[in-house]
């Protein structure tokens, strides 16, 4: 192949196949191959359109999306050079970059920080279909472009010193790819019986693995290619079964919180010790004995989920164990941003167990004598870009000429597997495969005037590291850990120190040129951390890190937060407030948190606690999509119009007014109503036109569904099944979804999402309770986040008459008593205020005559 973009060119004979999925709000948005190939197309035009020719330098800073994949495509086919920028790089970093690149466009997230740089054109990721839909579709005559030129210049995380990119071109990229793809057209034939296959890609594509599994190999396969920013394993777990996803990858950290999730699951079902022996006999057994043995672990994940890839870090070989007597193929591959992603990768029908995989085809591997692994081939990056100055890449890092030391050891088994051994460099990788550097977290630690000298090393943990600081306090009873924590205030969160050391003499160990000897004093804090592990921070959640997420969602100064402040009096924390907080809590530790005991907290200190405690299960609501399929559809709509609409006409006699409001109304809609009595949804369907009103999903009290499916275990065994009959008949017959008022309504935001993307449009009463006096009550928060998140039109509906009906114990009405008034739908633009929001459809609702 000439270049990357004869891939490209194949997109439009894929048709509609899905490449892309991702979630935009509560929705799930899909790109089809056609789709990210047009796309490219246009915005290659746009670039054209704005002067950017050949060479020119790209950035790119945003999270994963079919956006960003097309805007790569996109630089590609002008011959634009990309400059992929990680999402967690800081706002002066990103700057430095394009500075030093004399990036001509930003292309960039709207949630990050703009760069202050007036002379940067920029344009926003999740804008950019709009952006260019001006321009023509069809394929982009594209420049002639070769193998030997540059696709991008990847800065890893940065340092203290001048940023240095690697400069990588189609040939490179092209060398580990051509092998796997010879590779895969061996099995394509098998393929059609499993497609398609999904990905759930977790890793980032500002790094060469993420782009090597996100955008270059499954188009080889057809396959789909999943977004997800969250990391929680709940989310995760729920998205591999939801999307039915082949093999999730992901960053060894990622694998490790799922095995504790599963643990948790475990351990709160009083399972664990069940499964202990299971494990243990499972040892040597065939995948699929194994599988089945632990049916119940896959039907969690979905059936069709059979495989992990890691990458970005070193897999712990107990986590690789796991999954894999689980009956999982976990696949690992070895290399460098320098190597272009690959130098060696695990056979999927071939594991080797704790080996990171045989070498590409076309590379050559060798040994140093202290084992370190040197690499000769054509994938090796061609260049270094720094200070605007190119050096050659094998010559900057070589001590035998064409050779690329990667400054990692290894070993290499007689069967050509490659096993990784450790480090050489002083960069520290942790787990969640996030180049650190030391002088950065040094340069942050000296400009404390508590220390008068400081070093950072890695500590071991599980095969990767974790940075350490080491101190020289100038006053022997100062506070180490203000000391740190104050420092990682103006680091990343990934560069942020948990533990720490003071070191017990006046100066470090140092060599004849008087620089200290990171080796020994690396061993003397090993050893220290082993003997006084609960002194140095544990690795438990830094303090002040719940600070931070509160001050994040309440826009307070993390200064002004103690552990005794009050969530509600002192903060102010909303519902709408603790629903973004537990995700962001979530997140952050990559955690599951009970969403009731987390109601419950009080405080910030509370929270905190409630960190360090085991997470239980969550409360067990259960959301019925199987009402939103046929034959109960049928079922559904036949029973309606035998039995509850003659009723409610008979009965009700409504008077209908407005309707003409939703003539240009097609669906889905989000239908809005105050709450009057239980019978409200029927009046509602009577009022909706057919196309909305045979395709509704309602929201009911969480609380009332989950007590009419799971009974008290005192009920008498008839009203036990009464209750579990009408559970089953009220969601068949009226397609409702439990919406809780405590906790649990994250979920149900996402099932509402889900509906909707199935076509079907959602009624919810904001008020989240029936009047008691027949006045609107206040609307609910949760109302604007979900209104915001479903990006559909919104449409009023006021119900009167009925409360009256009611307070007078009547069963029927005359004609026009019960009024059934549609207001005019409404929509609010993109990042508009939750609260403001609510606020606004209240108003709405009340303002109806």
């Amino acid at each position: 192949r000439r270049s990357l973009l004869s891939y490209l060119e194949s997109f439009p004979s894929y048709g509609r196949e899905t490449a892309y999925t991702q979630r935009r709000g509560y929705r799930i948005e899909r790109w089809s191959y056609v789709r990210v190939a047009d796309t490219a197309s246009r915005f290659a035009r746009e670039l054209e359109a704005r002067g950017i020719g050949m060479g020119e330098r790209v950035l790119l800073w945003g999270p994963n999306s079919a956006e960003w994949v097309a805007a790569f495509w996109g630089c590609l086919l002008r011959g634009a050079v990309v400059v992929p920028m990680d999402l967690v790089a800081t706002p002066d970093f990103a700057l430095r970059v394009a500075r030093q690149v004399s990036a001509r466009l930003l292309v960039c997230s709207a949630e990050l920080a703009q760069l202050d740089d007036p002379a940067l054109q920029a344009m926003a990721l999740e804008t950019l279909t709009e952006t260019v839909s001006n321009h023509p579709s069809g394929p982009y005559a594209s420049p002639a472009i070769e193998r030997d030129h540059t696709v991008q210049i990847v800065f890893t995380s940065g340092t203290t010193a001048e940023p240095k990119g690697v400069v990588i071109t189609h040939g490179n990229i092209l060398a580990n790819l051509e092998p796997v793809e010879g590779e895969i057209l061996k099995y394509l034939k098998y393929e059609r019986f499993f497609h398609p296959l999904r990905f759930l890609n977790l890793l980032p594509l500002s790094h060469v693995f993420g782009q090597f599994l996100g955008i270059f190999l499954p188009p080889l396969l057809r396959a789909t290619v999943i977004f997800q920013e969250s990391l929680n394993p709940s989310e995760v777990m729920r998205t591999i079964k939801r999307e039915r996803a082949t093999l999730l990858v992901a960053v060894p950290r990622v694998l490790e919180t799922l095995r504790g999730k599963i643990e948790r699951d475990l351990e709160a079902a009083d399972e664990s010790e069940g499964f202990r022996k299971r494990f243990a006999a499972a040892e040597g057994r065939h995948i699929l004995k194994r599988a089945w043995r632990f049916r119940q672990i896959h039907g969690q994940f979905g059936w069709k989920f059979w495989a992990f890839i890691s990458g970005g870090a070193a897999l712990p070989v107990d986590v690789e164990e796991f999954w894999a007597r689980l009956g999982y193929a976990v696949i690992q591959g070895y290399g460098l941003t320098e190597t272009t992603s690959l130098i060696s990768v695990n056979h999927p029908l071939k594991l080797g167990k704790g080996s990171v995989g045989r070498i590409i085809p076309g590379q050559e591997v060798k040994l140093a004598p202290n084992g370190e692994i040197l690499v000769r081939g054509e994938n090796i990056a061609s260049a270094y870009w720094q200070a605007g100055e190119v050096q050659p890449a094998v010559e900057a890092a070589a001590g035998e000429a064409g050779w690329f030391h990667t400054g990692d050891l290894g070993e290499l088994d007689a069967e050509g597997n490659l096993y990784f051994k450790g480090r050489k460099k002083n960069v520290i990788v942790t787990p969640a495969g996030m180049n650190v550097h030391p002088e950065d977290l040094e340069a942050a630690l000296r400009r404390q005037p508590e220390v008068r000298d400081c070093v950072v090393v890695g500590v071991e943990r599980d095969g990767n590291a974790e940075p350490c600081a080491v101190l020289i306090l100038r006053d022997a009873g100062g506070d180490p850990e203000f000391v740190v924590r104050r420092a990682n205030e103006s680091l990343a969160e990934y560069q942020r120190m948990r533990r720490w050391v003071v070191w017990p003499q006046q100066d470090f160990p140092r060599t004849g040129t008087q620089k200290p000897r990171i080796n020994l004093i690396a061993e003397a804090v090993t050893a220290q951390l082993g003997e006084q592990r609960g002194a140095l921070g544990g690795g438990a959640p830094e303090k002040g890190s719940v600070a931070e997420l509160i001050a994040r969602v309440t826009r307070r100064a993390p200064s002004e937060l103690t552990a005794d402040a009050e969530l509600e009096s002192d903060l102010k924390l909303s519902s709408l407030d603790r629903v973004e907080l537990m995700s962001a809590i979530e997140d952050r530790y990559q955690i599951d948190l009970n969403e009731t005991r987390f109601a419950a907290a009080t405080t910030v200190g509370e929270l905190e606690l409630l960190l360090r405690q085991s997470a239980p299960r969550r409360t067990d609501y259960h959301y019925p999509s199987w009402a939103q399929r046929r034959p109960i559809t049928w079922i559904r709509l036949l029973v309606y119009y035998l039995l509850a609409w003659p009723a409610t006409w008979l009965l009700g006699s409504p008077r209908i007014r407005g309707r003409e409001n939703l003539r240009g109304a097609r669906g889905p809609v989000l239908v809005i109503a105050n709450h009057t009595a239980y019978f409200d949804v029927a009046f509602i369907l009577a009022a909706l036109p057919m196309r909305l009103r045979h395709r509704l999903a309602v929201a009911m009290a969480g609380e009332r569904l989950r007590s009419m499916r799971h009974p008290p275990a005192e009920m008498n065994l008839l009203r036990r099944w009464v209750n579990q009959v009408g559970y089953a008949l009220t969601v068949a017959l009226f397609n409702v979804f439990p919406l809780p008022q405590h906790s649990g309504f994250r979920e149900s935001f996402q099932f509402a999402g889900e509906s909707v993307d199935r076509g079907y449009s959602v009624l919810v009463f904001p008020e989240g309770e029936m009047t008691h006096d027949g006045k609107l009550a206040h609307f609910r928060s949760g109302i604007g986040l979900l209104a915001n998140k479903l990006n559909i039109p919104i449409v009023p509906v006021r119900i009167d008459g009925l409360f009256e009906l009611k307070q007078r114990k009547k069963r029927n009405a005359r004609f026009g008593q019960i009024r059934v008034t549609i207001g005019a739908p409404i929509r609010f633009p993109a990042g508009t205020d939750p609260e403001q929001i609510a606020r606004a459809l209240e108003s709405r609702v009340a303002g109806i005559s």
